[in-house]
């Protein structure tokens, strides 16, 4: 086990000749040593003589020398699959639980992952995982009716909020597979792109607030995500029999996909952009507003941010670049990284912009091995001057300086909001985004009932839109009745908390992280109680079963990413949070800190009070209780402590 700090909320400078500096963790005789693989600055990772460039590339200038090398299985597999067709529509016919190791790559593309139930021994039982493409998160009703019926239908039984603002759904046989996939998308719903070496979904701030600046993000995340949509109809082609079953483009999407005034496509080619294939490996992209960091915006390979005037009218972007958190197990060549700065942009120019930093990550990210195709070890090689030049080259011109921002905070838009048209939303939370038994038949009660659309929040949390204020409390009742409480009534500790699925399902699992988090989280907390952490107080805590870090463990203030059976690295990275603190206290305070520790302050008294004074009162509080899986007396100490925070931070402002 190895631990670390860090902050996710630190501003980096950027310069390329300042590293992080390494943590080797908590060692048996209590000394202590920093180790940290989250690294924001250009960092070689391992020497290039040649770069392997996409098939058909597209006439550009020339930025260096280029020779042929190794290609890794994946690229061979693309490009003899007629744009993502073949093998994979034979092998869908065939009667066996599975497909080949061709077509297990191909159906990434398609949205969806091939598993086997890991704690089941002997024969391998198959199962697909699906994934849908929500850009900002938003469901419709329709859909979301529609997923929560095929989870009942067709797969385990439960819907998985993911990280990315989209619906999980596991364990659909492949006998099933078309009638799953036709059901999502004739609901004006897809899997195309969700997972693969494409554009994955595209993040915005969840919350449906009737802003300027709110609806222009998400209208952006929205054209963005219809930028870099696939076009070659592979998709419709397998699961509807090539019904094309979208509704129009915005035609300053049309424009920007088809200009090619830079050399950025590829001329009569099925796919202008993405051509026989595609991108060297996945792509984020997120999209928000000055100080919401709701989607975590230096994770991404492109964060967009919305830069508005005084009058609150947006007028471009700021675009950081070189965000990601996977890497390799116990490959220290590999790591997670920040985005850095690249640029400024006019509004009228973001498609533009977005779509040169693709082609470039196209025509010069490695594919010869997927360890190091990501962008971030790209422009980590290049440095961002070498990388912004020749982006510019696609862009067409100069990027303008950076505009300044506040600085960034956490939004979980939960409980009730204002929308700002009349209308209310609710943000529920919901433990690592599993939602199931009653919580999933109540959920889908009041968003039958009440004819809600929804949004899922890059925290695998819900929010219900459109509500009027006349259904606010039999909405409240409801929920509370399934265990979908306020924020004040959940913990703070399982208010931040994410966790990826992990095992049993994922095939990349090395240990646990859904399954083992709430037992992390209890311990956590009664850790917090006795060394006098008050109640109110929280750590983020973010727990991954392997380390490609799709909960986002690095940006935690403690992460802890599966590292071997039961067994975890961890990684640390307002009052000061807990992140904030250790950066403060730096390095050396903090190590002499912890090996001069002796244990907390003998504690004070507790005072047992009988809280109930007649028992149709009790009875109530515990059969609430039980829905969280307390006693009473626990609901009822939670209750009262939130009560007099809030009072005391009341006056205090």
């Amino acid at each position: 086990m190895t631990t670390s700090f860090g902050a996710a909320n630190t501003v980096i400078p950027n310069n390329p000749n300042i590293r992080i500096r390494s943590f080797n963790g908590l060692k048996p005789s209590h000394s202590l040593s920093i180790r940290t693989n989250l690294r924001a600055f250009p960092v070689p990772y391992a020497s290039r003589s040649s770069v392997v460039r996409a098939v058909s590339t597209p006439v550009k200038p020339e930025t260096e020398t280029k020779t042929e090398t190794k290609r890794s299985k994946v690229e061979i597999i693309k490009e003899q699959s007629n744009f993502i067709r073949y093998p994979l529509n034979e092998e869908l016919l065939t009667d066996a639980p599975n497909v080949n190791e061709s077509a297990t790559q191909l159906i990434k593309f398609h949205g969806s992952y091939q598993q086997y139930n890991r704690d089941e021994r002997g024969a391998k039982s198959y199962s697909f995982m699906l994934r849908t493409k929500n850009p900002c998160g938003k469901v419709s009703n329709q859909l979301y009716l529609t997923m929560d019926d095929l989870a009942d239908q067709f797969g385990i039984g439960t819907l998985r909020l993911t990280t990315r603002q989209t619906f999980q759904l596991h364990g659909v046989l492949k006998k099933d597979l078309k009638t799953v996939m036709r059901s999502i998308i004739r609901s004006m719903g897809s899997t195309l792109g969700a997972c693969g070496d494409l554009n994955r979904n595209v993040l915005a701030p969840p919350a449906p607030l009737v802003r300027k600046d709110y609806l222009f993000a998400q209208k952006t995340a929205e054209n963005i995500a219809a930028l870099l949509t696939p076009q070659s109809g592979f998709y419709y082609d397998m699961w509807v029999d090539g019904e094309q079953i979208m509704t129009a483009e915005p035609p300053e999407v049309v424009k920007a996909r088809n200009d090619n005034s830079h050399g950025t496509n590829f001329p009569d080619s099925p796919e202008p952009i993405y051509g026989t294939q595609f991108l060297p490996r996945k792509f984020k992209v997120a999209v928000t507003v000055p100080t919401d960091n709701s989607v975590d915006i230096l994770t991404n390979d492109i964060g967009v941010v919305v830069v508005s005037d005084e009058n609150g009218e947006p007028q471009g972007f700021n675009l950081y670049v070189g965000g990601g958190m996977g890497r390799t197990h116990r490959l220290e060549t590999t790591f997670p990284r920040l985005g850095e700065q690249l640029g400024y942009v006019p509004k009228e120019d973001i498609l533009y912009a977005v779509k040169a930093i693709v082609v470039t990550q196209r025509e010069n990210g490695r594919r010869d091995d997927r360890k190091y195709s990501r962008m971030k070890y790209l422009i980590s090689s290049w440095g961002i001057e070498k990388f912004r030049s020749v982006v510019e080259q696609y862009y067409g011109k100069k990027f303008e300086p950076f505009r300044q921002l506040p600085e960034w905070e956490f939004k979980s838009h939960l409980g009730w909001h204002e929308q700002g048209d009349g209308g209310l939303f609710c943000g529920l939370h919901v433990d690592n985004g599993r939602i199931a038994g009653k919580m999933k038949k109540t959920l889908r009660e009041i968003i039958e009932k009440y004819n809600l659309n929804v949004r899922i929040t890059p925290n695998q949390n819900i929010i219900l839109c459109d509500i009027r204020k006349a259904w606010k409390r039999p909405i409240t009742t409801a929920l509370a009745q399934a265990g979908l409480l306020l924020p004040r009534y959940v913990d703070p500790l399982n208010i931040t908390a994410m966790a990826c699925p992990s095992l049993p399902l994922c095939p990349l699992a090395i240990t646990e992280a859904e399954r083992g988090i709430p037992d992390i989280l209890k311990r956590i907390r009664a850790v917090f109680e006795k060394v006098g952490l008050k109640y109110n107080e929280s750590v983020v805590i973010r727990v991954t079963g392997c380390p490609n870090g799709c909960a986002r463990p690095y940006m935690a203030e403690l992460g802890l990413v599966g590292d071997g059976p039961n067994s975890y690295q961890k990684r640390q990275t307002k009052d000061e949070s807990f992140g904030d603190f250790t950066n403060r206290m730096g390095f050396e305070k903090l190590q002499e800190l912890v090996e001069k520790w002796e244990g907390p302050a003998k504690a004070t008294a507790r005072y047992n009070l009988k809280l109930f004074a007649d028992k149709e009162t009790y009875e109530a509080v515990d059969e609430l209780a039980k829905l969280q899986n307390k006693n009473a007396h626990q609901l009822a100490i939670e209750v009262i402590r939130n009560f007099v925070a809030s009072q005391q931070n009341g006056k205090g402002e």
